[in-house]
């Protein structure tokens, strides 16, 4: 059987640039992936960072002071607990992970936690890089090279970023057809038989008014005896 792969799309938002310089994250978002595949599990939380966002940050993000005024700091177990219970042992893909693993590791580090090291991470900036030599690699270059929408992004946000980041991974990866290669003649590896696909105990509701229904129904009715209706209905 084909081992399963789990991985952590990640993103934060921080005060600044320089967590040397006491720069804090106030948002983390994760989007849990299995076998490179979004599951419809996510993580986000807003956090207060303990000083002011700086006036870069709330153009870029729109978060404020007053934003993060009533959210628990990143050492509280809302946040910090939660976070790694969701992480748990998988790989952590990001953009730029170099910035976001020295943000996270600082801040695991003034709660006395141990650091993810660097071996845990992928950095997809790099795997763009590799693949598209000299073209821009920006999360935003990637998604609009991918036709990846960015219709709903007005700011940046660590849970849109990272379910943005999530696509462009699977992209960089072989794109959208490798999520639905499989191996061995009858769709799985080695061969194996892929079992019936699960029935619905109760079939949909029509989409279809009654009123749309009869409606159609009196237009064939009006068609002459060839209509492809008549023959298939």
């Amino acid at each position: 059987m084909t081992a399963r792969i789990r991985e952590i799309a990640f993103d934060t938002e921080t005060t600044g640039l320089n967590p040397m310089d006491g720069d804090r994250i106030i948002e983390i978002g994760a989007v849990e992936l299995i076998n490179h595949i979004p599951t419809g599990r996510t993580f986000r939380r807003l956090i207060n960072p303990g000083r002011p966002v700086s006036e870069a940050t709330v153009r870029i993000t729109g978060i404020t002071d007053a934003h993060l005024k009533d959210q628990p700091p990143f050492e509280h177990p809302d946040v910090i607990d939660a976070f790694l219970s969701f992480v748990g042992d998988a790989t952590l893909v990001a953009h730029n992970a170099s910035f976001d693993r020295g943000f996270l590791n600082m801040e695991l580090d003034r709660c006395a936690r141990p650091p993810i090291g660097e071996s845990r991470w992928v950095d997809t900036v790099m795997m763009a890089r590799k693949r598209f030599p000299g073209a821009p690699a920006s999360l935003d270059a990637l998604c609009k090279r991918f036709d990846i929408s960015l219709e709903s992004r007005t700011f940046h946000g660590a849970l849109l970023d990272s379910q943005l980041l999530a696509a462009v991974y699977l992209e960089l990866l072989g794109g959208r057809a490798r999520a639905f290669a499989f191996e061995g003649e009858d769709g799985l590896e080695g061969g194996a038989k892929r079992p019936p696909a699960r029935q619905r105990p109760q079939p949909l509701a029509p989409l279809i008014t009654p009123e749309e229904a009869a409606a159609h129904a009196d237009l064939v009715g009006k068609l002459g005896p060839d209509a492809v209706w008549k023959k298939y209905g």
